[in-house]
């Protein structure tokens, strides 16, 4: 079978808004439902055409755990269209677009939608393991008297609520936890990390200002209020060195390096592309924006390189000497923290670190900052965890676009010490 080019039509998303917010009254398959319609206005595409919708998404709901039927058919994409689900924590996003551009590569699918969600004012809370079984075995229950019985063998203990931990189950530090860790190890500092935190508030403002995350963004208007939503709420204009230097350790007290300004926060939004192969592209008329060269996926060690998938995976990409950094124009990397960032472009640039933490006998180089994330990243536009693998993919492709560049490189870390890493080449 010859595999064709899969080529990137366009991409959007809903505003990233901060977790409690404007979509606190939402359920995921909302904003899921929201950025697919924004995605079938911007390219008109034709639904019949649509031959798989693929969604990231980590913080399921138990009425909608395949958040990608419900988000597909609440949008009006026919019901004879398949729909699925993956998880892969912060990446998500990044493995729902690589199962698409698999089916399309294979010939399984020539139209594919794929991109991510998530709503974590939505989260799921539940009662602890002993209070589950308890009423699971409760169905059972017939008569008055059955109930009275079960009744006393309740306990105000019972009824505490148990909230999900954003830890790692295997070892149950949170990734703030093993980031400050890793930012000690590899000698991230505390000012370096607010100077980088602070630039991305300022980059995402300054690009708001000249009107270019707005082309990426679709506007959302949610029922019963139909409140107009076209704008992310969690950047600060008003972010410098000096006042995110003020705030103190979040995760490891009382010495520690991250906070709550150099870390990204919890969020809830949308995102998707449209993704063809080359000859069906021809065929409708879709003028295609990139295409995709190559991606991989990495894990690493928990205890060690948590963190540390972005520098693994493009690592990953640049092991047969195919690439140089001095090939990209764009670089776009999740940015989970500033320190991870940071660490992450450390250990690329830096031929000891290379040898010890990449298994490379000598550095990759220096991205330069000028290029990398120029309208800011997660930091300040936010991160929902099933999303932000579409977010970066659509902005890597218009940034090329608008910088008149040829070839771009998006990487992401996520939970479970994975990590992604992609090259696009614009058409």
């Amino acid at each position: 079978m010859q595999q064709q080019n899969v080529v990137f039509i366009d991409g959007t998303r809903t505003p990233f808004l901060k977790s409690g917010t404007g979509y606190a009254e939402a359920m995921s398959y909302q904003l899921g439902q929201a950025a697919i319609s924004g995605l079938l206005r911007k390219t008109n595409i034709d639904l019949t055409q649509i031959d798989a919708v693929i969604m990231g998404n980590v913080i399921a709901n138990i009425q909608t755990t395949n958040v990608a039927r419900e988000s597909a058919l609440t949008a009006g994409i026919p019901a004879t269209v398949p729909c699925s689900t993956v998880s892969m924590m912060c990446i998500s996003a990044n493995k729902a677009i690589a199962n698409g551009i698999e089916q399309l590569k294979t010939g399984q699918a020539e139209v594919v939608i794929a991109g991510g969600v998530d709503n974590v004012s939505d989260i799921p809370i539940t009662f602890k393991k002993k209070m589950r079984q308890k009423l699971f075995n409760a169905r059972k229950l017939k008569t008055t008297t059955d109930y009275l019985k079960f009744g006393t063998t309740l306990r105000p203990g019972d009824f505490a609520p148990e909230v999900p931990a954003i830890a790692e189950f295997s070892t149950n530090r949170t990734m703030g936890q093993d980031c400050d860790r890793l930012a000690d190890r590899i000698g991230i500092s505390r000012q370096a990390q607010d100077q980088f935190a602070a630039r991305s508030h300022q980059n995402t403002h300054q690009a708001y200002q000249n009107g270019i995350i707005q082309q990426e963004v679709s506007p959302v208007e949610l029922a019963p209020a139909f409140e107009r939503i076209d704008k992310d709420n969690g950047f600060r204009e008003d972010s410098t060195k000096a006042n995110l230097a003020k705030l103190k350790p979040a995760f490891a007290k009382p010495y520690g390096t991250l906070t709550a300004a150099n870390s990204s926060f919890l969020t809830d939004g949308a995102a998707v592309v449209l993704l063809c192969t080359e000859s069906k592209a021809k065929e409708l008329g879709l003028q295609p924006k990139a295409i995709i060269k190559e991606y991989c996926f990495t894990a690493q060690d928990l205890d060690t390189a948590l963190l540390l998938g972005p520098a693994n995976s493009i690592a990953h990409l640049f092991k047969n000497k195919k690439y140089s950094l001095s090939d990209f124009e764009v670089f776009e990397i999740h940015e989970a923290f500033a320190g991870q960032v940071l660490a992450n472009l450390k250990c690329l640039s830096d031929e000891h670190l290379c040898k010890s933490e990449l298994n490379l006998d000598e550095s990759i180089g220096t991205i330069p900052m000028d290029k990398l994330n120029v309208h800011g990243g997660s930091l300040s536009i936010g991160h929902p965890f099933g999303a932000t693998g579409a977010r970066l993919l659509t902005t890597t492709v218009n940034r090329l676009h608008r910088e008149n560049g040829r070839l771009g490189l998006l990487a992401s870390c996520a939970a479970g010490a994975h990590g992604h890493a992609m090259v696009v080449e614009v058409t």
